[in-house]
């Protein structure tokens, strides 16, 4: 028997407008989600590339692809608050530490001065649903040779008082990828994916190539509708912007956390990024976007049986 040839569509109705990303790394948000164990619900890290790895299975190994992931420590340099006006969410007010980044200037006008204490910000406590941590990269920490940060918010999960005691405790304190995650979680990824530019229809859509002895061009769709009405239905595979588009994976395993850099790290560094120079990594498969790309994960919102994280004997360099 001959082996069937098959492939999803890949401009899938799903993903429908396929809108092209405000900005090369994605915000983190996460809505009606449960965590029992966890208090902070997010971190980031660099993506350096794809590795092997080998694992423990009942009697003998077994060989899995693994993302590397490099996770210098976010710094967290203010607090934000929200209220609601009776429809939608709104930030009321927020405080940044005293001694900020002289780095932060690259990315917004930071004040010259401190623009209060944490204790301020808690006053109209009354007003206040929501409570979150505003971070910032440090990429300096990592293998990468660039000096702007990325500035985002971290969602915390509890009541309100315990959410202002979190704060209270990370306010101008670094924040590490074992603080918030540990070996074996399962973690929903979200990243942009690579930019692929202008596609036709057969690349960006999946569309079979027509006959040659087809009218007019061969890579396009056969049919893109009737004469009445004089439009075209927006479910018709046409060319436009590929990728570079915001994606969340969900259930992605994570099997290690380490700093020890000499256990992965080649001699020559690893091909397009460099050295790993801080906290990393590995997460079973592979995760969308390109090399030196900030990946954000939150712990899984979809239920899943939880699992034992694996026993690595080697990881391939």
């Amino acid at each position: 028997m001959s082996s069937k040839f098959h492939h999803p569509r890949r401009g899938s109705l799903q993903f429908k407008p396929m809108k092209r990303a405000k900005r090369i790394y994605p915000t983190l948000n996460v809505v009606d989600a449960i965590f029992k164990d966890k208090q902070i619900l997010g971190f980031a890290g660099y993506k350096v590339g794809m590795s092997r790895i080998l694992k423990k299975k009942g009697k003998g190994e077994q060989v899995e692809a693994v993302t590397i992931l490099e996770c210098p420590p976010l710094m967290v340099y203010g607090v934000r608050t929200y209220g609601t006006d009776g429809v939608a969410q709104n930030a009321i007010r927020e405080i940044y530490v005293e001694n900020l980044s002289k780095d932060l200037k690259r990315k917004f006008s930071t004040p010259k001065k401190s623009n209060g204490k944490l204790e301020t910000l808690l006053k109209d406590i009354e007003k206040i649903i929501d409570l979150r941590l505003l971070v910032h990269t440090q990429p300096k920490k990592s293998g990468l040779s660039k000096k702007k940060p990325e500035v985002f918010e971290i969602p915390l999960y509890g009541s309100l008082d315990e959410k202002i005691e979190l704060a209270k405790h990370y306010f101008g304190k670094e924040l590490r990828i074992s603080d918030v995650f540990s070996k074996g979680d399962f973690l929903d990824v979200i990243s942009v994916t690579k930019g692929k530019g202008t596609q036709g229809p057969v690349k960006r859509h999946g569309v079979k190539v027509l006959h040659p002895k087809s009218e007019k061009t061969k890579r396009k769709a056969g049919n893109i509708g009737p004469w009445h009405p004089h439009y075209t239905d927006w479910r018709i595979p046409m060319m436009g912007q590929m990728g570079y588009t915001r994606r969340t994976e969900y259930n992605k395993n994570l099997l290690l956390i380490e700093n020890d850099t000499e256990k992965i790290t080649p001699k020559s560094g690893f091909k397009n990024y460099g050295l790993i120079k801080s906290d990393y990594v590995l997460i079973k498969g592979s995760v969308p976007g390109a090399t030196k790309r900030l990946i954000l994960f939150r712990p899984a919102i979809r239920k899943i049986t939880p699992a034992k994280a694996p026993e690595i004997t080697y990881i391939l360099k």
